[in-house]
């Protein structure tokens, strides 16, 4: 079970984040598609699901985490080029990302 059982989620999030992003000078829709691919991954391994799961239970599970897989997804997409950047200062401007970990808030380990 990989991205062929998610096409449905993965598609849904690219397509949103398509529409805020595409008019970005730096929008790559392969890079966009790798983090939504990764962000659904990361929550999937968070959630860590019992061996007992089907693909459909998880599949449906996930679509619950929407919001924070698209968060995911957008945050790492935004730091292309500021990895592990812990400041940034430029003609007055100032960056100070959140905690990307905050990002999970929410999404907890299911019960054994």
């Amino acid at each position: 079970m990989d991205e062929t059982m998610r096409v449905g989620l993965q598609e849904e999030l690219i397509a949103d984040l398509t529409i805020e992003l595409e008019k970005e000078p730096t929008f790559n829709l392969s890079v966009l598609t790798q983090k939504v691919i990764n962000a659904i991954r990361e929550v999937k391994k968070a959630r860590k699901y019992p061996s007992y799961y089907t693909d459909e239970q998880i599949d449906k599970d996930l679509y619950e985490y929407y919001s924070n897989i698209r968060n995911i997804a957008l945050y790492d997409f935004n730091k292309i080029g500021a990895e592990f950047e812990e400041s940034h200062n430029e003609n007055s401007i100032s960056r100070i990302w959140v905690e990307r970990n905050k990002l999970f808030n929410g999404i907890l380990p299911l019960a054994r």
